[in-house]
């Protein structure tokens, strides 16, 4: 056996490698080690059982500080020690976050071949958003295999100089399992939730998903967002807004501050994945400067308004699922007043991120990888580069 060591640190880390993991259960020689850096650990776990997965190692990385350098100096030799007792055939590391950089590095440093799930986003800012972009670029550097969720990212990374063979245009994972939790329609755990679903029932109303947890948005930008989002509650008196709050408290208490108190206005904490997606499937309009509701929106023909001012998912803005509003108020009115008036809906399974079997195509590129005979590979989408 060959094993794949998927690592994860946050929620949307576990999502993301779940459709990997589940892709390759049953492989007769890649066996997946799901690996969780011991952030955020609750969330994690819980987002790995929505798919009957649970981590086959969990790291232990104290935090005093809460700073970036803190979490890489301390992640760097657990994922090392871990790699040095497991021999994995290949290192899977998903997005741009520090667990995913660290991962890499520990990887590359060893000569374990570095795979990236969702290579080659761009917004080609390094302080938008920051620190993510600057953590894709430097992973983009030293990974042996780049799995692009579309073909504006295979493109990028082709500009960046990248060999084009390393390059497979997967789709993104976050659409299988955006699809696979919603096929289940599982009952709303949160409470708030729950209560919140009966309301909209009986009064025929409309819900506005709202996530807002972007380090560059703190302080005035999130200021600004949600007195449009309490604006947005009362100019629409069919609508009421859902908010899980991120666990950060400088968002946390700016969203208690702002929003708390009005009457069609739920705060929640973090909702399970699964609670989620009931919540994203029912929405009418979404607002975020998250980037996995960019793309499992679309699956569900649901707007989205992007609360930043660039977004490396340009394919959603392209394909007419997602526009780009910032944090100024006056737009975001503006924006959501045209959508929630018209009562816009989109196609609901045209999805530019993917048609649910992006797990599958990773699954052949990895074989390819580590490689495997041709007989085991699945084809992947080829690599197209918009002209």
């Amino acid at each position: 056996m060959k094993e794949v060591l998927l690592l994860a640190g946050t929620r949307p880390e576990a999502v993301k490698i779940a459709p990997v993991a589940l892709a390759l259960a049953d492989h007769p020689v890649l066996r997946p080690v799901i690996v969780h850096s011991g952030r955020h650990a609750d969330v994690v776990e819980r987002a790995l059982r929505a798919f009957d997965l649970r981590a086959d190692v969990e790291l232990d990385v104290p935090r005093a500080t809460g700073t970036q350098a803190e979490l890489l100096a301390g992640l760097l030799p657990e994922v090392d020690r871990v790699l040095g007792v497991r021999h994995p055939a290949v290192v899977l590391v998903q997005g741009d976050t520090t667990t995913a950089l660290a991962g890499a590095l520990a990887a590359f440093w060893r000569g374990i071949p570095v795979a990236h799930l969702e290579a080659g986003l761009r917004t080609g800012d390094l302080g938008g958003p920051f620190p993510e972009e600057g953590a894709r670029q430097m992973i983009a550097r030293i990974a042996s295999l780049h799995l692009a969720p579309a073909d504006d990212a295979a493109a990028a990374l082709v500009g960046e100089g990248l060999v084009d063979r390393e390059i497979v245009v997967t789709g993104s994972t976050a659409v299988d399992a955006v699809r696979r939790v919603a096929a289940a329609d599982l009952p709303a755990r949160d409470p708030r939730l729950a209560l919140l679903e009966r309301v909209l029932d009986e009064r025929s109303e409309r819900l506005v998903l709202v996530t807002a947890h972007r380090r560059e948005s703190w302080g005035e930008p999130l200021e600004r967002v949600l007195h449009a989002v309490r604006a947005i509650a009362d100019r629409h008196p069919d609508v009421r807004v859902l908010l899980p709050a991120h666990p950060n408290p400088v968002v946390r208490t700016a969203a208690e501050r702002v929003l708390g108190g009005h009457e069609r206005i739920v705060v929640t904490e973090p909702l399970d994945y699964p609670d989620l997606v009931r919540a994203l499937r029912r929405a009418a309009l979404v607002l975020t400067d998250s980037g996995g509701l960019q793309e499992e929106a679309p699956t569900f023909g649901v707007p989205v308004l992007v609360l930043r001012e660039a977004t490396e998912r340009s394919a959603a803005v392209d394909e007419g699922c997602a526009w780009l509003v910032g944090t100024d108020p006056i737009r975001i009115l503006a924006e959501a007043g045209w959508v929630l008036g018209a009562r816009l809906r989109l196609p609901a399974g045209r999805n530019p991120f993917g048609d649910g079997r992006a797990a599958s195509r990773v699954r052949g590129a990895l074989e390819r990888l580590v490689g495997l005979p041709v007989d085991f590979a699945t084809t992947p989408l080829p690599v197209r580069i918009p002209t």
